[in-house]
Formats: structure tokens, C-alpha cells, sequence
């Protein structure tokens, strides 16, 4: 089971009411953050989750409104006495950027390991999940990104009689390994049926609509998209300041054939986005308004 939460959902400067750009996940006892924008501790707090857990810090750009947390986020997490690595993960020049921020964090008891994004995509696998960067179009270097957790096939009790496998070895088979044995080397395909459907969560802001979007969006258990404007007379100024409207960003949820959208990322002009639900769920029913604090529970299917 993936834990997802929209810590924040604005855009460009906080609201009273609403945070700015954030994402954090859990899976199996680590914490993944996509984005720190102002107002995230808060929002984590308020939230009930925990700064210990995050492992991974992933930035789409570098604009204030996706990264100005991050020097308050890396001190409360050294006052709380980690130890352990924190990877970053980002486009070119993080380490620099990181680095300059931490003029006001100089001294943290912790290692930071900075993992700058090569090319137009890549593909990072860590504690137990696949994370994939992917290009998109922004005024700025820009990546959205997909969170996968594989899940492997049933295991096949009367195969692994039928071979003879000890039961001693079934449950390492079942989780994946490889078991060099007395009876030889036994691998996971002897006893498991094929793959089974896992978790695909993916997320992206401040873009146009891209191919890159779409294509790596497909079959999402839930698609997390920027949604900057719900009024259908700001569609010229989100083509000149490369973002997007809700019915673009429902238009790729289509396309894409994601289970779920949640749009985020709203100018502050933008303070009722559900009032233009009904015409985006018109391009995708399965649409949702984002908020501060919204949560889902992914599951793998029975």
C-alpha cells in the first residue's frame, strides 16, 4: 500500500487557506517528498505524519514556490537528531541551488546525497520502488515524475511441491530472491505465476501538455497534475507562461487513461476551483479539486 498526500496545492505564493506545492508519500517505513514549497512543515504537522521517515527529496525546478521550504525542512529534521542520508533528487545544478539555500542551514548531522537528473529522463530505484524523471515544458528546466512499486506473481504452492522445493525456502522465493540451496539454485520463476498489476502514481506541474505527460502517466492509479487555471478565458496566459488549465490538464488524464486525477497547483486569483469541476469531469469524470491535505490510499488490486 502506497500512503499519498497533496500537502499543498497552490501556486506562487501561499494562500491563507492554502500551502504551496508538495507531495509525500509512504511505503514500507520511508517517506518520499516531491517539492517543498513555503508552508510544508506545517503542512506535515497538521498532516500528523513525520519528518524522520523521508529519505528522498525530489524537485521538479527550482522556482521559489517548489523549493523555498527546504532550508526550515533540513533544520527541524537535524534538530530531531537524523543521522541517516537524505537523497536529493533534481534537475541540473541541484547541488548548487541546495547549496546556496543552505547559507541559513550550514550545519545539518546528516549526509545529503544529490542525485542530478541526466538527459531527458531516468530512472532511479530505491527502497523498494521505481522513480522516473521525466522532462516536461516549462519556462525553466522541468521534470514531472512516476512512482511505481511492482508487485510479483501468486505464488504457486503445488509448483513448488511438484519441484520439490523445501517450504523453508518459500517465502524468499515469494519475495523475489534467489536461493542457493543444497537442492541448487532456486529463483523466483520456479514457484510464481506471471506479474501481477502493482502501484503507479505519477505527478507533474508547471508544464504545458506534453507527449512526455502522457505516455508516462498511462494507466496511473492516480495522476496528480497541475491545474494553474479553471477560468477558460485564462487559456492564452497559461500558453504564455507555460502552465495549464484544468480541462488540458483532463484532457491528459483521458488520453492517458488514469484511474484518477487530482489537478493542483492553482494561481492564487483561483479560490473556488471546484465551481469548474462539472465541465472538466465532462473530459474526465474521474477528476478531482485538489486540496491541502487530500490523501488516497493505494492499493494492490485483490
Amino acid at each position: 500500500m502506497l500512503d499519498v498526500c497533496l500537502l499543498g496545492s497552490g501556486g506562487m505564493m501561499p494562500l491563507p487557506y492554502r500551502f504551496l506545492t508538495a507531495l509525500m508519500t509512504r511505503y514500507n517505513g520511508s517517506s518520499l517528498l516531491i517539492d517543498c514549497g513555503e508552508g510544508t512543515q506545517v503542512a506535515i504537522k497538521e498532516k500528523g505524519w513525520s519528518f524522520k521517515p523521508i529519505d528522498v527529496i525530489c524537485f521538479t525546478h527550482f522556482h521559489g514556490d517548489h523549493i523555498s521550504g527546504l532550508p526550515g525542512l533540513l533544520l527541524t529534521m537535524g534538530n530531531a537528531d537524523r543521522r541517516e542520508p537524505l537523497t536529493m533528487i533534481g534537475p541540473k545544478g541541484l547541488q548548487k541551488v541546495v547549496g546556496n539555500l543552505r547559507v541559513i542551514a550550514p550545519e545539518l548531522p546528516f549526509p545529503i546525497v544529490f542525485k542530478e537528473i541526466e538527459g531527458s529522463e531516468q530512472t532511479f530505484e530505491m527502497n523498494g520502488y521505481r522513480l522516473k524523471a521525466f522532462k516536461v515544458n516549462h519556462n525553466v528546466l522541468c521534470y514531472g515524475y512516476t512512482l511505481e512499486i511492482d508487485r510479483n506473481g501468486k505464488f504457486d504452492v503445488e509448483r513448488a511441491i511438484s519441484q520439490n522445493i523445501p517450504q523453508k525456502y518459500w517465502s524468499r522465493l515469494q519475495g523475489g530472491e534467489t536461493v542457493e540451496s543444497e537442492e541448487g539454485v532456486l529463483t523466483p520463476d520456479m514457484v510464481l505465476g506471471p506479474p501481477r498489476k502493482g502501484i503507479k502514481l505519477t505527478y507533474t506541474t508547471d508544464t504545458r501538455p506534453v507527449s512526455s505527460i502522457r505516455e508516462n502517466a498511462r494507466n496511473s492509479d492516480l495522476f496528480i497534475c497541475e491545474g494553474m487555471y479553471g477560468e477558460k478565458e485564462k487559456a492564452e496566459k497559461a500558453v504564455e507562461y507555460k502552465h495549464m488549465t484544468f480541462y488540458e490538464a483532463a484532457g491528459l488524464a483521458r488520453e492517458a487513461e488514469v484511474k484518477e486525477l487530482w489537478l493542483t497547483h492553482y494561481s492564487p486569483s483561483l479560490t473556488r476551483p471546484e465551481q469548474y469541476m462539472n465541465e472538466v469531469r465532462k473530459i474526465f469524470p474521474s477528476a478531482k479539486a485538489g486540496r491541502d491535505s487530500m490523501s488516497a490510499k493505494l492499493k494492490f488490486e485483490d
